[in-house]
């Protein structure tokens, strides 16, 4: 729903809004919008696309109906749908989510037999009150709904007589009849904890496995905002002992097994400035989409019937320092027509972590970080049709400078990280090419690119007057190709700016906010187009506009 706006006469606002705010007010304003942020503003919205729904028969589940008030975990029971059979298409997740008053940002996951389905955030309220929706393609977890399951979901809150706002949330699962477009994992497994820590023990017959990670720097601490951390003799208030890069690193047996770069996360108060994310979130805030490693080439290691160790850790975090959550889901497809596969692990070798952070004191300190690593793992697995080997390359890299004043006043980032992921995999039974002749083996290669950008500043003027302006970037592509030919491909475009002022250390009605933001979502591929673009003045949505 839209919440009623505080309004302004047009002649007026046009004329205080430099007059009395001058730097981070809009040059001109649109007939309806205030002169600054009122008691209320626009619901939080996005311009991801929504989840395609079959047109088939659907069954719902309530999940979760609950009010966080402190971090007492919501516990309940997840039982079957009746009426959709124990195959679909789709399983889709809807979360609706209320709160009104004053509240932080706070995190949530939502799990389900011990699987995470859900990490999400929450936007902060105005104190009229706001409402917002998530929604998650969750098919993937088809495994885990066939039978009944515990829920636990979470959203850390404190109330008092300062932090007023009660998290108020309905969770349903609603599922679709009929076969999804691509297999669904078989199985859906999670760590087992263990006096020697964690432990993965998969079915024998395994033929594709993948770890997703839910990795999130988070807890309110300078975790929250790692890229911004730096090491001595930097004079900066977050400390690490060799700066901003970070690596979220899985390991099997011991053994590096998968490396990637975590997302640069900014939840609804982040970069001092809420004013910036009341109607337009970051990319990924209320949806954090987890890291995947594709282990595969370790199947055949992992296929003995044994339980084996794995874990999960950030590099980069100074030792001892708690802030980041790394759940763990393992997602198996099984062998149908064999019980029991073996293999081996062939290739292994990664390059030594580099990892540069350079000081130079001045007026505007500086921290200039190049850092990146690069791993290939290689195994085969002797399937029933055929032996099958998959090689997995993964390539990061971070580039950032860090500006800032001694004083803290100025504090700007311009930062980029890049992951590039390439899975091949040769063998029978991996695709159809008129172009193999007899004998020959097919070869299907996917290649993905990643590419996270921040670019911004915030800085605390005359006034106590705070500017916060920053652009952040979500984008990937990813091609599919066999025997020669692509035959998929998609490209992410997900890029959000805004531009928010306001008077600190000051009661809430005398901020004189002001601000702007911009969201622009891009999604293409073979089959079909999303292009969605969305502007906010002050809290009023001024643009919806679809391109596609």
């Amino acid at each position: 729903m839209r919440r009623r706006l505080v309004m302004s006469m047009l002649a007026l606002a046009a004329l205080l809004a430099s007059a009395l705010f001058g730097t981070g007010a809009p040059a001109a304003l649109a007939a309806g919008v205030p002169v600054e942020f009122g008691a209320d503003w626009h619901d939080p919205v996005t311009a991801a696309p929504p989840v395609g729904r079959p047109h088939t028969r659907s069954c719902q589940v309530t999940l979760a109906d609950v009010r966080f008030r402190d971090f007492t975990p919501y516990r309940g029971t997840y039982t079957p749908p009746d009426g959709c059979g124990d195959r679909w298409s789709k399983v889709v997740l809807r979360l609706d989510g209320k709160v009104k008053g004053r509240q932080y940002d706070r995190l949530g996951y939502l799990r389900v037999g011990g699987v995470e389905v859900l990490r999400t955030s929450t936007p902060e309220p105005s104190p009229d009150g706001i409402e917002w929706h998530v929604e998650k393609d969750i098919t993937r977890y088809s495994d885990t709904f066939r039978r009944a399951r515990d829920v636990e979901m979470l959203i850390g809150n404190v109330v008092d007589d300062t932090f007023t706002g009660v998290i108020d949330v309905h969770v349903t699962l609603t599922f679709y009849a009929g076969r999804p477009a691509a297999p669904a994992p078989d199985r859906v497994l999670t760590l087992a904890d263990t006096s020697g820590g964690t432990t993965l023990t998969t079915p024998r017959n395994s033929e594709r496995i993948v770890a997703e990670v839910y990795a999130t720097g988070s807890g309110g601490g300078c975790e929250e905002f790692w890229y911004l951390t730096v090491a001595d003799p930097a004079s900066y208030s977050c400390k690490a002992d060799h700066g901003p890069y970070r690596e979220v690193q899985i390991e099997v047996d011991g053994r590096l097994a998968g490396i990637a770069a975590p997302y640069p996360h900014v939840w609804t108060g982040g970069w001092s400035n809420p004013f910036l994310w009341y109607v337009l979130p970051a990319p990924r805030a209320f949806d954090v989409r987890p890291v995947e490693y594709d282990l595969t080439p370790f199947a055949g290691l992992l296929d003995d019937g044994r339980p084996h160790h794995v874990e999960v850790s950030v590099v980069g975090v100074p030792t001892g320092q708690q802030g980041w959550s790394t759940p763990v889901n393992v997602l198996v497809w099984q062998d149908a027509h064999r019980a029991r596969l073996t293999g081996a692990l062939t290739t292994h070798h990664a390059t030594g972590l580099a990892n540069s952070s350079v000081y130079t004191p001045g007026a505007q300190n500086r921290v200039r970080t190049e850092a990146g690593h690069r791993l290939t793992v290689s195994g085969y697995l002797d399937t029933s049709h055929g032996r099958v080997a998959t090689t997995v390359t993964r390539t990061l890299a971070n580039s950032s400078v860090h500006r800032w004043t001694d004083d803290e006043t100025t504090d700007g980032l311009d930062a980029s990280w890049t992951d590039d992921e390439t899975v091949t995999v040769n063998g029978p039974g991996q695709g159809h090419d008129a172009g193999h002749g007899p004998g020959s083996v097919p070869v299907r290669t996917t290649h993905t690119h990643r590419t996270y950008t921040m670019n911004g500043a915030t800085t605390l003027g005359a006034g106590s007057r705070l500017r916060t302006v920053l652009a952040l970037a979500d984008r990937a592509s990813a091609v599919v190709g066999e025997g020669g030919r692509r035959t998929a491909w998609s490209r992410l475009d997900d890029t959000y700016s805004g531009d928010a002022a306001y008077t600190t250390d000051v009661p809430r009605d005398q901020r004189h906010a002001v601000g702007t933001s911009t969201e622009r979502y891009r999604l293409l591929g073979p089959d079909g187009c999303h292009d969605r673009s969305l502007t906010t003045v002050q809290g009023v949505l001024t643009q919806d506009r679809n391109r596609c």
